[in-house]
């Protein structure tokens, strides 16, 4: 989904806030939760799609820790964000959680978009490897999920978080639980 950074770092920085600037003006329905009867019969991929769309209300989560859903295709999904004081640990650096939480909706959501109408997934366990530190000085990242393995009842899946200058800050994998959605 992303290519090798060939612009220099301010103008790709640009360029991703932009891209999230242009998606947001499209969520007028503000933050919630999707009702039951809003994603009825949607699959992962087309359910994550209505939220880019701005169709679905912007999950909460995302508004509180400044992340977003960019794109999405089939096994892949792009979240961006921005890191700010008030996501740092007592040691002036963005907290392991912020990482965590970012790189964890990413792989969630790439198995999210494998997924048939009427499946669920949830997080069973996941693993991140912090690279390297991260402050305000990097305006925004983005994090990449693939999914390695779409199975019956579990999928897989990895991701990375870069910089607009290509430099990867950590990296994570996952398992999900696949489960039928139960019906109303």
């Amino acid at each position: 989904m992303e290519k090798a950074n060939t612009m220099n770092p301010q103008d790709t920085a640009a360029q991703w806030l932009a891209e999230e600037d242009a998606i947001l003006s499209r969520h007028t329905l503000g933050t919630g939760i999707a009702r039951r009867e809003d994603v009825a019969g949607m699959s992962g991929i087309e359910m994550l799609a209505a939220m880019i769309a701005g169709k679905l209300p912007r999950p909460p989560m995302s508004v509180t820790l400044d992340f977003l859903l960019i794109r999405i295709e089939p096994g892949i999904a792009l979240f961006q964000g921005r890191p700010h004081l008030k996501h740092y640990n007592p040691l002036g650096s963005v907290h392991g959680g912020w990482f965590a939480t970012v790189l964890d909706s990413a792989m969630g959501c790439a198995v999210q978009s494998t997924l048939p109408a009427g499946k669920g997934y949830t997080t069973m366990e996941f693993k991140v490897n912090l690279v390297r530190a991260l402050t305000e000085a990097i305006p925004v990242v983005r994090a990449e999920g693939k999914i390695v393995h779409s199975g019956r009842s579990s999928a897989t899946a990895e991701a990375r978080l870069f910089g607009p200058d290509g430099k990867l800050y950590a990296h994570a994998s996952t398992t999900c639980l696949v489960f039928d959605r139960p019906a109303e």
